[in-house]
């Protein structure tokens, strides 16, 4: 399939990653590349080994003419729930970016709110280099802050399930009840501290 990319200057990726884990906050990532300073083997970030996406994301970090990082705490995603959670932080990252996008691709089926045109593209972090970065860029940091989280809390495993609803991980909520990371508003860990309440 082929993206019909505008003909602007500038074109920003969108991508985010932390929608389905049961902790810690969601993560995006909008990068701008450099068409004069190409880099090799951008893909979906899932279909790239982990020290392959490693050592795509300090490329993209040298190249890109501009790149940033958007979030959304766990507080916010209890709040708002996880979609506009996403949203809220992929508006984040574009508005981060060093350099004033001229159009936006969004990884996805929806668009955040953002004051330049963007169009959303399903399966995008395989068809739009951009968002390839993007999704790159976001894993990488999610990754770094799950690894972080385990070294904190070593009994849960999450440098193994990074934060997703495994068996691991469900075992780790039964025996040692939730973090102050944990999504409350998830139904697993809404189902751990229901039992912890009985």
């Amino acid at each position: 399939m082929q993206i019909e990319r505008p003909d602007v200057r500038y074109i920003a990726g969108v991508d985010e990653v932390g929608r389905g884990p049961l902790v810690g906050d969601v993560v995006t990532a909008a990068v701008i590349l450099d068409p004069n300073n190409p880099i090799t083997g951008l893909n979906d970030s899932k279909k790239l080994t982990e020290k392959k996406r490693e050592l795509l994301a300090e490329e993209i970090k040298q190249k890109a003419l501009s790149y940033s990082i958007g979030r959304a705490s766990v507080a916010e995603i209890d709040e708002l729930n996880i979609l506009h959670a996403t949203m809220l932080a992929m508006s984040r990252a574009v508005e981060g970016l060093s350099i004033g996008p001229d159009f936006v691709f969004v990884d996805g089926n929806r668009l955040p709110k953002l004051m330049m045109p963007a169009q959303s593209v399903v399966k995008g972090d395989s068809l739009v280099p951009e968002i390839s970065a993007a999704s790159i860029i976001a894993k990488v940091a999610r990754d770094q802050e799950m690894l972080a989280l385990d070294a904190q809390y070593p009994e849960f495993g999450f440098a193994g399930h990074k934060g997703y609803p495994t068996k691991a991980h469900f075992a780790a909520l039964e025996e040692h009840g939730i973090t102050p990371h944990h999504r409350k508003s998830f139904k697993p860990v809404q189902r751990i501290l229901a039992l912890k309440e009985l």
